[in-house]
């Protein structure tokens, strides 16, 4: 039930929707939800109205309950910084990728994705079941360090890139937004922010079991703070003289 209530939330689904779907009013659901107890004919409507499997809820439930960290060491990152393979690699298998598909994605030999293998399982980012089956331990969204290696290497050449673009095509979406807020109103902004943040990791997770032909390579960036544009502070300037 626990990861039931999940999958709603990350998909926008409000238990009204999910009444609407399964035909049961909205207290009922909240019922069911509260009381923890379903049938499996209920759980595999509720599965289909949110386009969910019964395989999926119980391979989710089936961790030990506690999210798995989107956050790494210094010194993971530092590894991961230092060897882009390395980092490509990491990035692949968070994401879902067999380690028998790492060679011909990252266009090296099977020798070359065993060796990254190996790094990564004594970084203990993946735990190595044989030459060819890892096990991630780590979450499929990570939250680089803001004063890390990755961040300190990559983060100018990744706003460069990924604000490169009109942001007019399909799946693409910019919005700018400024204006004067209260301390108490900035607080709540940053709340919802960490939510999205949240929501996202949620997704991905959700998402990672998925074929790799399903999905494609998406990000986030999302960003606030105190600020007044240039041309504003200009004509102040300009008024005080």
């Amino acid at each position: 039930m626990r990861e039931l209530k999940r999958m709603l939330k990350a998909r926008g689904i409000t238990y009204a929707d999910l009444g609407r779907r399964i035909g049961l009013s909205e207290p009922s659901v909240k019922r069911m939800f509260s009381r923890a107890s379903i049938t499996l004919g209920r759980l595999e409507r509720v599965c289909r109205a949110i386009d969910a499997t019964v395989l999926e809820v119980a391979r989710l439930a089936g961790g030990n309950g506690s999210p798995a960290a989107d956050t790494l060491s210094w010194d993971q990152e530092a590894e991961l910084a230092a060897n882009p393979g390395l980092l490509g690699c990491f990035y692949l298998l968070i994401n879902g990728r067999r380690p028998a598909e790492l060679a011909n994605e990252l266009s090296v030999d099977d020798r070359q994705v065993r060796r990254w293998l190996a790094q990564l399982n004594a970084l203990g980012l993946v735990e190595l079941r044989s030459r060819y089956r890892a096990k991630i331990t780590t979450a499929p969204s990570i939250a680089w360090r803001k004063d890390g290696p990755v961040r300190a290497l990559y983060e100018a050449q990744v706003r460069k890139e990924f604000l490169h673009s009109a942001f007019a095509a399909g799946g693409e979406a910019l919005h700018f937004r400024s204006a004067e807020l209260s301390d108490a109103s900035s607080q709540t902004l940053i709340k919802k922010i960490e939510r999205l943040a949240s929501d996202f990791r949620d997704l991905a997770d959700l998402d990672r079991s998925l074929p790799s032909r399903e999905k494609r390579s998406f990000a986030v960036l999302v960003a606030c703070r105190p600020w007044v544009f240039s041309m504003f502070e200009g004509l102040k300037r300009t008024a005080a003289q």
